[in-house]
């Protein structure tokens, strides 16, 4: 790990390499914002993992938290060892190869089906004797637009439906668990909770516990959060037995940094400009292509996708599309307006891709990942992590 005092007003003169920068002001910001909601709700906030899983700050976490949230076996290994407390454990298919391991490192085990924890739980228990079992339920709701990130859909493989569960659950059910949103705010999770309860509540009393899962965006400047307290407040005078999880990923890295990168070539086709850099959207930025979704640039305009062809009405000369570096042809943005020509080797800044964009990439065409980085709140810079051939090579050792 390297250390640099840097000047925080100016934290990214002198880059030349790609780099994740998460600033460690900003997450304690969010941290402190979820720990009030979960003291003033009486509820316990968890980390998803799939969302961050940067590992080196969890000493941070920790001060805030005390449990997360796994979907696989490393990551429930990553809690276990690195976050030092057992996860809350939900994958949509447990295997018979990694079921005692998950068991060991799990406090909690939610199944997507009824098949699933009739198979594994005995093993399950053997291993770790007080883990709790949840099964996870599926409201036939959700305000998610976009399929892609829509659990709930029509014919969505997550979840039992009210009508599939027996009237009395097995003995050692003791939650439920289920997740309906995806960035939303909290007038969503009002709504959505209504129909869990029109199809669920006859369950409560039976069980618990209940993980209303992740994307709860708590700390977007917008959110109403007086309205999620008094609305989990409400739920607990109605069903005072029931112990309350939420699993957020992206409120906890929402708007804590950046991606740098650096322009290496600037190209024209057809009177379309595109800015090549030393990153990737399908290998750096997944999500903006799949979602999609076109990122912010610090001190660029965002413009509609295709004003790098409307010619008539964009007279400014610095419209860029901007290209990722692998062979995808794919593998682009656009269109942007800055203020200057864009030269080889200045830094372009694209806003909040910490959460998800740290753990969703991959090494597509060997193109090497930015490293990671934290900006601590005394001003030093620290290099978590660099990457380079090695890292590439053992992928496919």
């Amino acid at each position: 790990m390297v250390q640099v005092k840097i000047d925080k007003n100016d934290i990214f003169k002198g880059l030349d390499r790609p780099v994740y920068i998460l600033e460690e002001d900003l997450l304690r910001r969010n941290l402190q914002l979820i720990k009030s909601v979960a003291q003033r709700a009486d509820i316990e906030i968890i980390l998803a993992f799939k969302a961050f899983a940067l590992w080196k700050t969890f000493p941070v976490f920790r001060e805030y938290i005390n449990a997360t949230t796994a979907s696989s076996y490393s990551e429930a290994r990553l809690a276990f060892e690195e976050f030092g407390s057992p996860a809350h454990t939900y994958s949509p298919a447990y295997t018979d190869y990694e079921i005692d391991d998950i068991a060991r490192c799990s406090s909690h085990i939610t199944f997507n089906s009824l098949s699933q924890y009739h198979r594994m739980k005995e093993r399950a228990k053997m291993v770790n004797p007080s883990v709790s079992f949840g099964i996870r339920i599926n409201p036939e709701y959700s305000e998610i637009e976009t399929d892609l990130y829509n659990p709930c859909a029509k014919g969505s493989r997550f979840g039992i439906l009210a009508s599939c569960l027996p009237e009395k659950l097995p003995t050692d059910i003791e939650g439920f668990h289920c997740h309906c949103h995806c960035e939303s705010g909290a007038d969503a999770f009002k709504r959505t909770l209504v129909h869990i309860e029109k199809k669920f509540s006859k369950w409560f009393s039976k069980i618990k516990w209940i993980n209303f899962g992740g994307g709860h965006l708590i700390t977007r400047k917008d959110y109403d959060v007086q309205l999620l307290i008094d609305t989990l407040n409400g739920f607990h005078e109605r069903y005072p037995g029931l112990k309350l999880i939420m699993e957020p990923g992206s409120a906890f890295a929402w708007q804590t940094g950046v991606l740098v990168a650096q322009v290496v070539d600037v190209v024209e086709n057809q009177g379309v400009k595109t800015a090549i850099i030393n990153v990737s959207f399908t290998c750096h930025m997944p999500d903006c292509l799949e979602m999609p979704y076109q990122p912010a640039i610090r001190g660029a305009q965002s413009l509609p996708d295709n004003a790098v062809w409307d010619k008539e009405n964009n007279s400014s000369p610095y419209i860029y599309r901007i290209g990722g570096n692998s062979c995808l042809s794919g593998d682009y943005m656009g269109s942007w307006q800055f203020d200057h020509e864009l030269k080889v080797g200045e830094s372009l800044i694209f806003e909040d891709m910490i959460h998800y964009t740290t753990v969703k990439t991959n090494m597509f065409n060997g193109v090497s990942h930015p490293s990671l980085a934290i900006l601590h709140t005394n001003g030093d810079l620290e290099i978590l992590r660099k990457f380079g051939y090695e890292d590439y090579k053992n992928r496919m050792d």
